[in-house]
């Protein structure tokens, strides 16, 4: 974003509380104009939380959110839902069921007093760049989940807002059809050059909508960044463990450098400046690369084996002489449970972390 650019959605040191209970703890975000940022993590992180006070359907307890650099909660301001300009999809639709596809989608512009020729250009446009122009008249009872969540997306884009909220808006969908409206709605977000903050739990959803994707934990954001520098560079080992990057590996040090703990095995690679006596060490699929067994130092066993994303996921467990060590491996030939391989670690794509409690975030 450039210097003097103003971000379209902002918070400083928000907090929530409730009573003695922090549930947000000091958030601070700029969203640039015309990007899509999702909040993941895990239930009870503070996503949605954080979401609802953007949103204005939650007060904060301290700091501020501003909108196209108006402040809209903070000291003494609080600006209601209605006077915030945004759009929202929620998880279970929210649609009436008393009225049409249209009547729902038109219900924003009404609460408006827009005039009836707007409200019908505006409501064939919506629904048009949704796909249901033709179900205008249909009751919302009538429709699939999609469709329903499609209503949902076009009432949200009517008013044509200039950001749009999401709260899990696909979780109710079976994952087939998940899959394909996570797509369809990451290209009208784009097509309609809208702000996006999008709260999930998925991971997916998350790196296939968003620019930026704020990991949150217990409240408070844990890493913001670009979905690519999360594979590469996570910013912790709970981190890399909620986002399933690979295996992570309890270190020791050795007389020479750093070994797996419990065995023999050295591993190169280890940041100079790692201090203590232990660490962790994350091996993601992509460090490993499968060999004969007789051409490899390391060998391990096939003890499952999944189909993914058109290549063959195994876990393998390493064959050390001591304690096996539990590994992920991609590969596009198939293989068999049971099956000895041989490994090789590239000790380039190894992440280290200091040894810490590794919990989920």
């Amino acid at each position: 974003m450039p210097p003097t650019a103003k971000p379209a959605v902002s918070t400083q040191n928000l907090r929530l509380d409730y009573g003695d209970t922090q549930i947000l703890r000091g958030i601070d975000l700029d969203l640039p104009a015309g990007q899509t940022l999702a909040l993941l993590g895990p239930s009870g992180c503070g996503k949605t939380t954080l979401l609802r006070l953007v949103a204005g359907l939650l007060a904060p307890s301290a700091g501020e959110v501003r909108i196209e650099d108006q402040v809209v909660a903070g000291p003494g301001v609080f600006l209601p839902p209605e006077r915030r300009g945004l759009g929202m999809v929620f998880q279970d639709y929210a649609l009436w069921p008393h009225l049409s596809v249209a009547g729902n989608v038109a219900f924003p512009l009404e609460m408006r007093r827009v005039g009836r020729s707007e409200i019908e250009r505006r409501v064939g446009e919506a629904l048009r760049r949704v796909g249901l122009e033709h179900l205008a008249g249909r009751s919302p009872s009538a429709l699939s989940g999609g469709q329903q969540q499609r209503v949902a997306i076009a009432r949200a884009i009517v008013a044509e807002p200039r950001i749009v909220l999401f709260d899990e808006p696909l979780s109710n969908l079976d994952r087939e059809l998940r899959e394909n409206m996570v797509g369809e709605l990451a290209g009208l977000i784009r097509s309609l050059g809208l702000t996006a903050i999008y709260v999930t739990h998925d991971q997916s959803e998350a790196f296939t909508l968003a620019d930026a994707v704020a990991v949150m934990d217990r409240g408070r954001v844990a890493q913001l960044a670009a979905p690519a520098a999360l594979v590469e560079q996570p910013g912790s080992a709970k981190i890399a463990e909620f986002l399933r990057l690979g295996s992570l590996v309890p270190m020791r040090r050795a007389a020479d450098g750093w070994a797996v703990d419990g065995t023999g095995l050295a591993l190169a690679g280890a940041p100079l400046d790692a201090a203590g006596e232990t660490a962790q060490v994350l091996i993601p699929p992509r460090a490993l690369l499968v060999r004969a067994p007789e051409e490899a130092r390391l060998t391990g066993e096939v003890t499952a084996l999944h189909y993914r994303d058109a290549a063959y996921v195994a876990s393998v467990s390493l064959v050390t002489g001591a304690a096996p060590v539990p590994l992920q491996v991609t590969t596009n030939s198939p293989m068999r449970l049971g099956e000895r391989i041989g490994l090789e670690i590239i000790s380039e794509r190894l992440r280290w972390f200091p040894a810490e409690a590794n919990t989920t975030p």
